[in-house]
């Protein structure tokens, strides 16, 4: 057994007591009780070869590659590195004066160590040689011997960038006695060390030759199936509402109450404050938005008693505005996000440049947030989700247990179509200001409201994604049903196993609600989980209560599978067999 030590750097010279040119290594290993029969072999191009024996230790021998200047290290930087690549110690050696040096190594040398002896974990020793001219303070107002000198702090800095469990170290001179001390103690327990991880290695790398059954590879478990997905219908719902133009509340005039174009409130005031100031959603802070209101609409003021249920009439004043307003409607119902194909709209309906001018600018300004502080238009779902739990603009509200949740029923209408047929059908549900709830929880209703508004969903736990799944397949919310899958199969897969085998979650009880409503995907889902998971669910109660069809698939796509089992029974019988420890031993 050998051991490797890579030497790159120059001692400190002229402080030996004979005067000759000695480097720390090979005073260090020329201790007569620890190694003896000291030779040269064969120089490298760049390193000097030479080879000790451990006194302590039949067999086993130190070989020092030794570089004694870091330019000739460089200069043949490929067969130095594969040098170092081989090193079991490594000795990298400066002058405390020799900053440039210094920097140099600071600079370059980390990520190469790094990059070579990554994931393998091999012991640095940097050695600075020499004395500071005074000794070096490092509070942050002294800046003495900074500029010429390596302090203590940066060499430590250093080692600590190398990492690899380097250890930095000053040697002010070369004498016997002080690198016996302050250099000896720390490379002989690095020795020591290697050592023991040599002849553990060897150990192990014997026993295993010994040993003539190979342990049993354990295979991946089967690939879970995968669970559909389903693109997003936000826009396109919302501009059903403009398109089949139910649950209007709002009417744009002529000037002379000419009924022309249908919408909906809460959809305007989600994408223009000049819409909130309009309809007394809330109040101007800046006269930009009042400005463009009243040279823009007015609202006509009507009864009471013939108001209470039909729309608010709004009179565009803007000849040019009101006559391009379908097309102003349908891109405010689109997500106020396409100006390109507004653009072109407004040029096919006006020749002039300057009217199509005109109108972009009206509509820039119908748009601008600049009363909120903010310049950006927010996505439609974002700005439209702020009417989420809002009492602003409600026309309905649902009674669930004890709690009363306000919503608007464009919005419902559009996203869902059970809650299209309810609540402007023939049903009860159309006429009544207050709809009671049965049968969900508030936290569950809430999510499901606020898929309507937002498009997104995060159920808090995989109880209430089901109950979410089963509340969006009973109103068809076909991508809600997805999303909600998708979340009660991510929420399993990142619970650990050992919290999986102490958890209260009964995954079965799960399994038999997708199978009741259907949900045949997720049910295959969750039959291969608990399969995947054999070993965990075989040992709690649930598991009688699968069927005896369910049971066989589990058992059919079980990991481990039995014959994995029997392998690793059958090798640990052979590993603690005395035939086996003997053959060790």
């Amino acid at each position: 057994m050998s051991i490797q030590i890579v030497s790159i750097g120059k001692d400190y010279n002229g402080l030996c007591e004979d005067g000759t040119e000695l480097s720390v290594l090979s005073l260090y290993l020329k201790h007569p009780y620890l190694y003896w029969d000291l030779h040269i072999e064969e120089s490298h191009s760049v390193f000097k070869v030479y080879k000790v024996k451990v006194r302590s230790r039949d067999n086993m021998e130190i070989v020092v590659h030794e570089c004694p200047d870091w330019d000739t290290f460089a200069s043949d930087l490929q067969s130095s590195l594969a040098t170092v690549a081989g090193g079991d110690i490594i000795l990298l050696k400066f002058a405390i004066e020799n900053k440039p040096l210094f920097l140099d190594i600071k600079n370059n040398f980390p990520p190469l160590l790094k990059q070579i002896f990554s994931p393998r974990c091999v012991p640095v020793i940097v050695l600075a040689f020499g004395f500071r001219d005074r000794p070096s303070c490092s509070c942050p107002m002294c800046t003495s011997d900074r500029e010429v000198c390596v302090s203590p702090l940066e060499g430590l800095q250093l080692a600590k960038d190398i990492g690899l469990g380097a250890t930095y170290l000053e040697l002010p001179n070369l004498y016997p006695r002080n690198v016996q001390i302050y250099f000896g103690e720390v490379m002989e327990y690095y020795i020591l060390q290697t050592m023991k991880q040599k002849s553990a290695a060897t150990k192990s790398r014997k026993r295993s030759q010994a040993l003539k059954v190979n342990p049993p590879k354990l295979g991946q478990p089967e690939k879970m199936p995968d669970l559909k997905d389903e693109p997003s219908q936000y826009i396109s719902d919302i501009k059903s509402l403009l398109d089949h133009g139910r649950c209007v509340d709002v009417v744009f005039c002529t000037a002379d109450m000419n009924p022309t174009s249908a919408a909906h409130r809460v959809v305007l005031c989600s994408v223009s404050s000049v819409f909130m100031l309009l309809f007394g959603v809330k109040s101007a802070k800046d006269s930009c938005t009042q400005k463009t209101a009243k040279s823009l609409f007015s609202v006509h003021q009507e009864p009471e008693a013939s108001t209470r249920n039909s729309p608010v009439r709004v009179i565009v004043k803007d000849v040019l505005f009101h006559k391009c307003l379908p097309d102003i409607l349908h891109f405010i119902y689109s997500g106020a996000s396409d100006w390109q194909l507004l653009e072109q709209q407004l040029k096919e309906k006006l020749n002039d440049p300057e009217e199509v001018n005109h109108v972009s600018h009206r509509v820039q300004s119908l748009l601008s947030k600049s009363d909120t502080g903010s310049g950006k238009q927010l996505p439609l779902w974002e700005s439209l989700g702020l009417f989420f739990n809002n009492t602003l603009l409600s026309d309905v509200i649902f009674q669930v247990q004890d709690t009363k949740i306000p919503a608007h029923r464009a919005v419902l209408v559009a996203r869902c179509e059970v809650m299209a047929a309810m609540l402007s059908g023939s049903y009860m549900e159309a006429n009544r200001a207050l709809v009671p709830v049965y049968g969900i929880s508030k936290d569950t209703f809430l999510a499901f409201l606020e898929y309507m508004y937002t498009d997104t969903c995060c159920p808090a736990s995989v109880l209430q994604a089901m109950a979410l799944l089963i509340y969006s397949e009973m109103y068809q919310v076909s991508r809600l049903q997805h999303i909600c899958e998708r979340c009660i199969t991510t929420q399993l897969q990142s619970v650990p196993s050992r919290e999986l085998a102490l958890t209260s979650l009964n995954v079965v009880s799960l399994l038999r609600k997708a199978k009741f409503y259907n949900f045949e995907n997720l049910y295959t889902w969750l039959l291969h989980f608990v399969a995947t998971h054999y070993l965990i669910f075989s040992q709690k109660q649930e598991f009688q209560d699968l069927s005896a069809e369910e049971q066989n698939f589990v058992e059919a796509h079980k990991w481990p599978s039995d014959s994995y089992l029997a392998q690793l029974a059958e090798y640990r019988r052979y590993i603690y067999s005395p035939r086996c420890r003997c053959a060790v031993m």
